[in-house]
């Protein structure tokens, strides 16, 4: 698959059945802002699960340290969506928003995420991880 068809939208309002909304969490699952709140309120993510699938959602935790403390976390989900062929993953510009992290930062955690077909990445991450050739 193109990496065109690799892109997050900007805006999700809708997902198609087979389709998971990838957001930044925290550890408590208390999903209060941002694309949290969104996933929240429209695709599914419980309120207390901070981490994994969660109806139509996965949440990543990004509240709760630095990035060596994100990436464990971005690997499993990387490992899941490998494991879940059948769904299609749209990964948020995690960490960017409340959690503080510049894309900079928070891209390169998913360079593994580049050949996994079934997930998408936001246009500025793979600028970065493009520009960076990692």
């Amino acid at each position: 698959m193109k990496k065109e068809n690799r892109i997050t939208p900007e805006f999700i309002t809708s997902l198609k059945d087979n389709e998971i909304f990838v957001f930044g969490s925290n550890l408590n699952g208390s999903h209060g802002g941002g694309a949290a709140l969104l996933a929240y309120r429209r695709f599914g993510a419980i309120w207390g699960q901070g981490v994994g699938l969660q109806g139509q959602s996965y949440g990543i935790p990004t509240m709760h340290g630095g990035i060596d403390v994100i990436k464990p976390y971005v690997n499993q989900f990387i490992t899941f969506a490998v494991q879940h062929k059948e769904l299609f993953f749209l990964v948020t510009r995690i960490g960017c928003g409340i959690a503080g992290f510049t894309v900079e930062e928070i891209a390169p955690l998913f360079k593994d995420a580049i050949n996994v077909e079934n997930i998408a990445l936001p246009q500025d991450f793979w600028n970065v991880l493009e520009k960076n050739k990692v």
